[in-house]
């Protein structure tokens, strides 16, 4: 089959790779009829995520065609369109059963190398190094599944790919992080990052009972989006965010910051910018954290910071007396996709929440590395891409 390669620090490649066998009973084989590339795919193609090796499939988007089933899968059947979490659950697990699917304590067959860094380990993930189970991705024709008597849902024939696809992870990740601010009605919400987890936590927030979203990027093309979701756009390089968000809440701070940027934050303070991609690119920390210090220090008295932005270790000059002496709480964590994969496909079907708006290119799955190359620099007014195995 063909599936797209990480060969090395910004060269990824389509090559022809085995196609997945069942290795388990309760696997499935999939074949990919949309995937789609991910902010935090730039993450793995930039080289800042350890054990990522040349050769392995990346992509953790992805939903299609059950083609195979293993003998203790009986909720799907041959030809299914379904689409998959992320993260990969088996179901029966501590963390599982308390619906916090990314956390699972059986599916990351690597846990050690996770342990190393983290403590503990999270979760295995499609396509996402060798750290969280060295699983084959989906930015491919075909995927093996395991656990697949719990993650992928069916989804109904009279939606469309492009309407369902983004419950694999944006969707729900930005929804959890506009849920794990505990928002009511009437607060204000400020996002850093406007691309396509920020699009959708916004939306969310908005769901969830915000009088008023602030959208903090720089991008024009991701802040004429936001703008027409309702929220009010913040190009930093043009303002101060510190003093711009105090005007726009009356000198208290947004009630809540969700924080959708990740690892390589961009700053319009030089030095600070600088600093940090100095210290990530001598791997003597291995993030950007601009955007958290930014989120940390303009919440409320007593606000929420939710991090659902992907970070891999450790971070620099985090700015830990503010968030203790103002009673600031953080939430963080990969979503827990399964959880809220039925409510979100409900919202979709009744219009609740725009999927589609933020696709900005389509592309053949052999065309990869140019969506890779658009969406990384932001060519081409590059949004999201979508990519079509077969196409």
């Amino acid at each position: 089959m063909r599936a797209l390669c990480w060969e090395a620090p910004a060269k990824v490649g389509v090559h022809t790779v085995p196609d997945p066998t069942l290795l388990d009973s309760r696997d499935a084989i999939v074949k990919v009829t949309s995937t789609a590339i991910c902010g935090s795919d730039l993450h793995l193609y930039d080289g800042y995520v350890p054990s990522v090796e040349p050769g392995d499939v990346l992509g953790h988007e992805f939903m299609g065609e059950v083609v195979e089933l293993g003998s203790e899968v009986t909720n799907l059947r041959v030809g299914d369109r379904v689409v998959v979490p992320f993260p990969i659950a088996c179901g029966q697990c501590r963390s599982c059963k308390r619906g916090l699917t990314s956390i699972c304590e059986n599916s990351n067959p690597n846990a050690g190398l996770a342990e190393k860094i983290m403590g503990h380990s999270p979760c295995g993930i499609f396509g996402y190094s060798h750290m969280t189970g060295g699983y084959a991705g989906g930015q491919a024709e075909y995927v093996r599944v395991p656990f697949a008597d719990v993650g992928p849902l069916p989804v109904p024939d009279d939606m469309t790919d492009e309407q369902v696809l983004f419950l694999t992870d944006i969707l729900p990740t930005g929804y959890m992080g506009a849920d794990l601010c505990g928002i009511e009605p009437g607060d204000v919400v400020a996002v850093w990052g406007a691309g396509p987890v920020g699009y959708f936590a916004i939306q969310s927030a908005y769901l969830l009972g915000a009088s008023k979203v602030i959208a903090i990027d720089r991008i024009p093309e991701r802040l004429k989006l936001v703008e027409k979701l309702g929220a009010h756009a913040v190009d930093y390089e043009q303002t101060t965010v510190l003093e711009e968000l105090r005007e726009l809440t009356g000198g208290r701070g947004p009630d809540h910051c969700i924080e959708a940027v990740g690892m390589e934050a961009h700053t319009d303070i030089t030095a600070i910018h600088v600093y940090d991609k100095a210290k990530q690119l001598t791997k003597s920390q291995t993030e950007r954290p601009q955007a958290v210090r930014e989120a940390v220090l303009s919440v409320a008295n007593g606000g929420t910071v939710s991090i659902t932005g992907v970070y891999g270790g450790f971070m620099d000059k985090f700015p830990i007396g503010s968030v203790m002496n103002r009673s600031v709480t953080i939430k963080a964590g990969q979503c827990h996709v399964h959880r809220y994969l039925r409510p979100l496909l409900e919202h979709i079907r009744r219009g609740d929440i725009d999927t589609t708006s933020v696709i900005s290119h389509r592309l053949p799955l052999e065309e990869a590395p140019k969506g890779y190359d658009l969406f990384k620099k932001k060519k081409d007014g590059c949004t999201k891409v979508v990519l079509t195995p077969g196409g």
